[in-house]
């Protein structure tokens, strides 16, 4: 775009970079679109804004990859030096009493042959650099933390968020204004519950034909351990203890290459008893003697935490509005039966750019060829086919599972679908509750919170506002604490909420330094009155290979 051509800011501070497309987010999503973009399209111009300090440094996933979208967007993976090479070998799947397990039979959406142990944070690297071989820009470090819209209301673009600001919101030394992105179109791929996506779903009522979104908390652990008792690619699952039987969740164990193991524990954050802590399960989980006589002798390497979207089709809302797209886990097309979500929303990315080739060659606002294209595609069927899996655990356990293997042996193809319902409005009071108990942290196989949180390498600048905002300071004190115990003490994986006492009264604290960018607490939240923003760019964890 020529100088003469050059749009006029929103603000008057702040510079502009005009582009054809920008992508908020560098996560498998956005990096497909891109890639697919420049190979349909080299003369488009192409940028991806990513907040980690890095592309890969808020990249979570357990993760068993299904190769079927990469496959179709770089054919050649392998000879390009893709970091997928740890093929999945033996599936098992175990209900776990408290001191004994069972083996069930592998459910066929979780058996995994030709799929492969991966990390997402390393194939997130190798694909931008794909990216940027093509000519896509990636600017990390930098945080879309404003949508942009003109005066009718349509989205032009987005900014970063100003530098320096201080504690008291006031400029420092060190203040520089955020710099706004024109696109002609600009894609949402900001993972799970993103901050930008939320406030475009209330602009443009996007879910007024959809389900509340259903979310669930994993925690991942690596961890080195002993040679001999090392099995490269093999896979188990579990369900059953340490959940209740009215609590959807369950866990992963993934050997991964070079006798490390990947470990985690998922917890439907439709969960109803305020005492339960998804950390707390995660570290009882360990004690199991299953999972303990694998783990001793070893040790804990990496550790990270991330909402994952799970209420499937009947939670996507609408794709498409004047000016931008959503894609990915921002939207929710992650495939809960198969506990996979990468090869769907790389799928959905790739889809979108098809899309958005054809029309940006017209003068049309809204790209409502996206979402009809979707509809088309293999993602599409993939997620219709398992719609009520998920839903029909809010039964339990065993009439979920009895649902589930109905549903996976043609009862899919009946007309009806389950509804979900928004996580936050599921909790319980307190007083209707049993207080759950949990452990003290023995530092070999359990811990704590801070000594966790120290692992994901989680930095936020100490003189910034807190990202993690109230709408009214008063009710965690005077409504959560006691109607609820305050459940953010309890969901947080990374001790970000507490109570203390000062002078004789409650006080509700936010350590937003500890924030690892899971998300929870907007989702969980009963009043609904957190809500996550965007700290400074480079803020948050910094996984290396998670």
């Amino acid at each position: 775009m020529s100088e003469m051509e050059m749009p006029s800011p929103v603000r008057a501070d702040r510079d502009v970079m005009p582009y054809d497309v920008v992508i908020v987010g560098g996560g498998p999503s956005g990096l497909s679109c891109a890639i697919r973009l420049k190979q349909l399209a080299p003369e488009l111009s192409v940028c991806i804004l990513e907040k980690g300090a890095e592309v890969g440094a808020h990249l979570l996933s357990g993760a068993v990859f299904e190769t079927r979208a990469l496959d179709e967007l770089i054919p050649d993976w392998k000879e390009k030096g893709a970091p997928v090479k740890t093929a999945a070998k033996k599936d098992s799947f175990l209900f776990l009493t408290k001191n004994k397990s069972f083996r069930l039979p592998t459910p066929p959406q979780m058996r995994n042959h030709g799929n492969y142990i991966i990390s997402l944070g390393l194939l997130g690297r190798w694909l931008a650099q794909q990216a940027e071989a093509l000519g896509v820009e990636i600017f990390a470090g930098f945080a879309a933390a404003e949508v942009l819209y003109n005066e009718a209301g349509d989205v032009i673009g987005v900014a970063t968020g100003d530098m320096g600001i201080g504690k008291d919101g006031g400029k420092t030394a060190q203040y520089q204004p955020g710099v706004e992105l024109h696109a002609r179109q600009t894609v949402f791929a900001e993972g799970c519950h993103g901050s930008l996506t939320k406030a475009l779903i209330r602009k443009f009522d996007l879910r007024k034909d959809s389900d509340p979104q259903t979310y669930g908390l994993g925690i991942k652990e690596i961890w080195e351990i002993d040679p001999a008792k090392h099995r490269e690619g093999d896979i188990m699952h579990t369900v059953g203890w340490p959940m209740d039987s009215k609590t959807y969740g369950g866990s992963w164990l993934y050997h991964m290459e070079g006798n490390q193991v990947s470990v985690g524990f998922v917890v439907g954050l439709d969960y109803h008893n305020p005492y339960l802590s998804p950390f707390g399960e995660m570290q009882r989980f360990k004690l199991h003697p299953e999972i303990k006589a694998l783990l001793e002798g070893g040790r804990r390497v990496a550790y990270g935490a991330r909402a994952l979207v799970e209420g499937g089709y009947q939670s996507l809302p609408e794709l498409s509005f004047p000016g931008g797209i959503l894609i990915g886990d921002t939207a929710g097309f992650l495939n809960v039966p198969k506990i996979k979500g990468n090869h769907t929303a790389m799928k959905s990315g790739m889809v979108a750019a098809e899309s958005l080739a054809e029309h940006l060659k017209t003068d049309a606002k809204e790209c409502t060829l996206y979402p009809e294209n979707l509809k088309k595609s293999w993602v599409w069927k993939e997620l219709y086919k398992v719609r009520n899996i998920r839903p029909g655990f809010h039964w339990g356990l065993w009439a979920g599972i009895v649902h589930a293997a109905f549903q996976t042996f043609g009862g899919w193809l009946l007309p009806y679908t389950l509804k979900n319902h928004a996580d936050y409005a599921q909790l319980e009071k307190a007083s209707d509750c049993k207080r759950i108990e949990y452990p003290k942290p023995d530092n070999t196989l359990t811990f704590d919170r801070l000594s966790s949180v120290r692992l994901s390498n989680t930095m936020h600048g100490e003189n910034q506002p807190s990202h993690l905002k109230l709408k009214d300071p008063s009710i965690p004190v005077n409504e959560n604490l006691p109607q609820y115990e305050e459940p953010a003490q309890r969901y947080c994986p990374a001790g970000v909420y507490e109570v203390v006492e000062e002078g004789g009264r409650p006080k509700f604290v936010i350590n937003a330094q500890n924030c690892v960018h899971c998300k929870t607490c907007d989702i969980k939240d009963p009043a609904q009155n957190i809500d996550w923003t965007t700290p400074e760019g480079g803020g948050g964890p910094n996984y290396s290979n998670m």
